[in-house]
């Protein structure tokens, strides 16, 4: 049976990108993903025409990136993105143009991510470096994740966008307990569409042999807002859509670590993330107050150990 809400990777290749999420989806309108690979066998550069998007460069792997771009008032600019070996190895430069920038993406081996939203509206160009991205670390025992909180209201000052990066480790759970965003309900929920892209890898430390084959078990149901049934092994490239209903959880296999993007933006006036928990299930986080936090948490460059500008939440 055919998921129209779940693309495995490469089902949404185009034009030279590995991924395009955009309003030529059936049913998609406020969002937008595009993840590309640069060098060695492919391009070393690749172009976005100018469009009534805002968007967010985040590199994915490799040392170093440039994005050349021309704003919709004729003004030049570049930026030096500072990538990372992977995305377990903490958060990397991040790179904000405004609606109706044209840009110009190259590097001599790497994978880049590009977060997009609709909008007529303007902000300033903005680079947030690796080491001022917000690291958040959530949950807690074995719902423990950490968050990279590059394009939330806590990043960079978007228009539309909210973004952010989620580890979570071999056998950990994330985006539990299920919740939604799909009701304008002030003050307690929003309504945002919402991007998953996936990447999974064998856990640091563990030695696993050649044959190892990482992947992670995601799933979403339906709310009041409309049907939807994803119930999905994910690997990376793979991309689920989520534009309505229940989401979660994410369980990372044992022995395999897993990372998402996630992109959100809507048609709400305000810019922010606001969720109703599953009542079946909201319950749950009561129960992280007694537990200690995952010790293989923060990752960073090299290893496991404390990030200068992270904080703890159990709270979400």
């Amino acid at each position: 049976m055919i998921n129209e809400w779940f693309h495995p990777a490469g089902s949404l290749a185009h034009e030279g990108f590995d991924s395009v999420v955009d309003a030529a989806i059936d049913g998609w309108a406020h969002t937008g993903f595009r993840s590309v690979t640069l060098g060695d066998a492919n391009p070393t550069s690749i172009d976005l025409p100018a469009a009534a998007v805002e968007r967010v460069f985040v590199p994915l792997a490799g040392e170093s990136f440039t994005v050349d771009y021309t704003l919709s008032d004729g003004t030049t600019g570049g930026q030096s993105l500072t990538g990372r070996a992977s995305v377990f190895h903490g958060p990397a430069d991040c790179l904000y143009l405004p609606t109706g920038a044209h840009a110009s993406v190259s590097s001599a081996a790497g994978r880049i991510a590009i977060a997009e939203a609709p909008t007529t509206e303007a902000r300033p160009v903005q680079f947030l470096p690796a080491a001022e991205v917000p690291v958040e670390l959530r949950g807690s025992g074995i719902s423990s994740r950490q968050v990279h909180n590059f394009a939330t209201p806590a990043g960079l000052d978007c228009v539309k966008i909210i973004a952010c990066e989620v580890i979570t480790p071999g056998g950990n759970w994330s985006s539990y307990p299920p919740h939604k965003h799909d009701e304008a309900i002030p003050g307690s929920e929003s309504r945002l569409e919402e991007i998953y892209y996936f990447e999974t890898a064998v856990s640091r430390g563990s030695n696993a042999p050649e044959a190892a084959d990482p992947f992670s078990l995601f799933s979403t149901y339906s709310s009041g807002a409309g049907e939807i049934t994803t119930s999905a092994t994910v690997r990376s490239g793979d991309i689920a859509l989520v534009p309505y209903g229940y989401h979660g959880p994410l369980a990372a296999a044992p022995g395999y670590d897993n990372y998402y993007l996630n992109v959100m933006a809507g048609p709400d006036a305000e810019r922010v993330w606001l969720i109703s928990d599953d009542p079946a299930h909201g319950w749950v986080r009561d129960e992280w107050e007694d537990l200690e936090f995952d010790s293989r948490l923060p990752y960073t460059g090299d290893s496991a150990g404390s990030a200068a500008n992270s904080e703890t939440s159990k709270e979400k």
